[in-house]
Order: structure tokens, then C-alpha cells, then sequence
């Protein structure tokens, strides 16, 4: 039997927002398997549609760089929060986005192995270390990710909580809906969808879902069970599909209809065609 740790319990209780004497039970009951807990409270109708990601469990932020036509969106992790507010690691986490921007490495391993442009005597993993000793504590850069800015393409990036969430959306169709695309992406910050439509979603994915939709509905006549489960399924696609969902600013509204009111005021062909979503030590 593994051990039900209280983290455990305190994490299951975030991620489903029921009770700790169910979320014990549950996890008692998947023999401590978050995952498997979670289906277990959604089979029982405790628990709705659960976020992938659990908590986030490193400090650091994350860089912003605009350099001509790409975007740079980098992570950078430190040991504390209290170094992650310091103005060295924010001057190094801009520096480093920055560089991003310019180089656009195929990895991770490449770019650390670079020559730093302020620099050329540093490697950008040799500046990394001068950091580190400077400011006394391990720092370390955790992934990247730069967006090549299309022709006929609206890029929107936002940034909440100071760095810990940073969000990019892209809209298709024009080159000056950039304000709107930001719009969107300040959605996204906030609602976390998984995808951009029901299309996106794997097969896996709807098939596990329909099978909790039928655990929640068991003793329905068989002649309605499909039409409940469809319809479960469609309440599914407006909390992870990021068309679906309701707009933030305005409930009223889904964010594809806005998206379409968009289009026909500006006249342009606007479509979404990707978000990108990253917190602060994700999974």
C-alpha cells in the first residue's frame, strides 16, 4: 500500500475542490495514485473535468523578448522567490529572452553552449554561472520556446503575476489584430484551456471522458444514455476547448463568436490557430 501523504491528499483536494476525508479515501482506494483518485471522485459525480497540471512546484519566471519578426517566451528557475524578485535574475531572465530572440537555437543544449552576444569570452551557460555565483543560489534555465511572426498572422503575448504565467495566442487572417490576439491571450491566462477546438481533442482523450460521463449516469434508460453523454461531452468541450469557452470579459460570448464579431467588424479572416499556455514550474 503507498503511503497517503497529507501533500498528496492537499494536492487532490486543489486539483478536484472536494473534501480531504474523500480525497483520502479516494487516494486510499487508487493505492495513492493522483491520477487514478481523480477518476475515481469524477466516476462518483464528487469531482467535474480536473486540470491536467497539478501544482506548481519550482520558483522562477518567465522572459518575454520581441525581436523583428519572432518571439521568445523562456522559463528560468531559481531556489527561492525572493531571488526571483532580485533585479540581477530579472535583468538574466531578460537577457537571456533576448538572446532567444535573436539566435533562435534548434535546443535547449545548443543555446547553452553558444556564444553569449554581450560576451563572446562566455558561453550563455558560462553567464548562466556567473549568476549563480554572484547571487548565491542555483539558477537554471528551463525551456524555451520562439514564435516566427507570419506575414498575414496576429501574435498576442500576455504576462500575469508578475512572470509566474505568460500566455501567446495566434490569429490568423491579419497583421493588426495584435491587441485582440493579447485580448485572448489574457483569456487563456485564465481559463487554461487544454486545446483550441473539439477537433484538437484526442480520441483517447473523448473516450475516457465518455466513460466517466456513462459512470455518472448508470440507471438512465438505455434510450437516453448516448443523448446524456453527448451532452456531457459538449459541456466538456467549453471548459477545455478554447473556442468553446466563455469569454472572460463578457459570459455572454463564447470566444470563437467573438472571434467571429471580430472578423466581420475588421472584414479580415480571422481564425485562431494556436495558444500557447506556460505557469511556473508545469508539469
Amino acid at each position: 500500500m503507498a503511503e497517503i501523504t497529507a501533500d498528496k491528499i492537499k494536492e487532490l483536494r486543489e486539483r478536484t475542490g472536494v473534501g480531504i476525508g474523500k480525497c483520502k479515501e479516494a487516494l486510499v482506494q487508487a493505492n495513492g495514485d493522483i491520477n487514478q483518485a481523480i477518476d475515481i471522485l469524477r466516476k462518483s459525480g464528487m469531482a467535474s473535468a480536473v486540470k491536467k497540471e497539478g501544482r506548481e512546484t519550482k520558483e522562477g519566471k518567465i522572459g518575454i523578448s520581441e525581436q523583428g519578426n519572432r518571439i521568445a517566451i523562456v522559463e528560468v528557475n531559481a531556489e527561492t522567490d525572493f531571488v526571483t524578485n532580485n533585479e540581477m535574475f530579472g535583468t538574466f531572465l531578460q537577457n537571456v529572452a533576448d538572446e532567444l530572440a535573436k539566435s533562435n537555437p534548434a535546443s535547449l543544449e545548443q543555446f547553452l553552449a553558444q556564444k553569449y552576444s554581450k560576451d563572446n569570452g562566455l558561453t550563455v551557460d558560462q553567464y548562466r554561472a556567473t549568476i549563480v555565483q554572484a547571487i548565491g543560489e542555483n539558477i537554471q534555465i528551463r525551456r524555451f520556446k520562439v514564435v516566427e511572426k507570419k506575414p498575414n498572422a496576429s501574435v498576442g503575448v500576455y504576462s500575469h503575476m508578475n512572470g509566474k504565467i505568460v500566455t501567446l495566442v495566434e490569429l490568423e487572417g491579419s497583421n493588426k489584430e495584435t491587441p485582440f490576439a493579447k485580448d485572448i491571450a489574457m483569456h487563456v491566462a485564465a481559463a487554461a484551456p487544454d486545446y483550441v477546438t473539439p477537433e484538437q481533442v484526442p480520441q483517447n482523450v473523448l473516450e475516457h471522458e465518455r466513460d466517466i460521463a456513462r459512470s455518472q449516469i448508470k440507471g438512465k434508460p438505455e434510450n437516453m444514455i448516448e443523448k446524456i453523454v453527448d451532452g456531457m461531452i459538449n459541456k466538456f468541450y467549453t471548459s477545455v476547448c478554447l473556442e468553446r469557452q466563455h469569454y472572460v470579459k463578457d459570459d455572454k460570448k463564447t470566444v470563437g463568436d467573438l472571434v467571429k464579431e471580430k472578423a466581420k467588424e475588421s472584414g479580415a479572416p480571422l481564425k485562431l490557430v494556436t495558444f500557447t499556455r506556460w505557469s511556473v514550474g508545469q508539469a
